[in-house]
């Protein structure tokens, strides 16, 4: 994809955010219509349904040869990222929205062969944008974010993740080793949005996300603007990540990636 292709790309995957986001803030105190998908804390409300059809239907009117990987059904049969491919999570942070109606993001990674072009997050309440092309730079609200080159100790980071890695029947990852992790740094944090910790990650606010379970709705767009601040972003044993499968992740600054991984990390088999 060439600079020219990218630019328009962007700009109309940012006004699309834009309208969706507007679409859900007038919206926000109407009465929701709430499901469960995999289990009762895994949240589907009509707010992304529609949301996640919205842009089913704008891309396909602007972009007819493009496909869109989502979430809640509206997108196309994916088997793998050839061609030009929206990544699209509608509301990220759903029981946020139903709970708090704030810490929520609209999240777009647009993808061309497999490889990161466009990243778009939205703190909707916020009304705070993160972008990044490839190769151009991270910006929050059109302010380019500082690349992650500072000194940064383990010991003096903060890393977010969900506290149910620390219990010892988790399936995913020995807890002990979270647990020395958790002493060993400066603190922790949940937000309960993987795309607003990602790009806290990006602007500095976090050192590092550790999670086990992510799809890659939820991932796609900050994986783009994390690597354009010289941020990692792997698996959560240091391997590249799968765009198309449900997958553990790292995302941090580069100087703790690969001794969080090494001295705290292992995964269950």
């Amino acid at each position: 994809m060439d600079n020219t292709e990218r630019t328009l790309i962007f700009n109309r995957a940012k006004a699309f955010v834009h309208e969706a986001g507007e679409r859900i803030r007038k919206k926000i105190d109407d009465p929701r219509t709430i499901e469960t998908k995999s289990n009762r804390n895994d949240l589907v409300t009509e707010m992304d349904q529609n949301t996640e059809k919205f842009f089913a239907e704008k891309i396909k009117e602007e972009f007819p040869e493009h496909l869109l990987f989502g979430e809640e059904g509206f997108g196309d049969d994916i088997k793998d990222l050839t061609g030009t491919v929206w990544i699209v999570d509608p509301i990220d942070g759903t029981m946020n929205f139903v709970h708090q109606k704030r810490n929520f993001a609209i999240s777009v990674g647009i993808y061309t062969d497999g490889i990161g072009e466009v990243g778009i997050i939205y703190d909707v309440m916020q009304d705070v944008m993160y972008t990044a092309l490839r190769e151009g730079g991270a910006y929050k609200n059109g302010e380019k974010l500082a690349e992650l080159t500072y000194k940064k100790p383990i010991e003096e980071s903060i890393i977010a993740l969900n506290t149910t890695w620390l219990l010892p029947e988790n399936p995913h990852i020995d807890h002990i080793g979270v647990g020395n992790l958790v002493k060993t740094i400066r603190s922790t944090r949940s937000y309960g949005s993987a795309a607003l910790e990602l790009v806290y990650v990006a602007e500095g606010v976090l050192d590092g996300y550790l999670t086990m379970s992510l799809m890659p709705w939820d991932i796609a767009a900050g994986r783009i603007i994390i690597e354009e601040v010289g941020g990692i972003v792997t698996t959560a044993d240091g391997l590249e990540l799968d765009m198309l499968n449900r997958t553990s992740m790292m995302a941090s600054h580069p100087q703790i990636h690969s001794g969080v991984i090494e001295e705290f990390v292992t995964l269950k088999k």
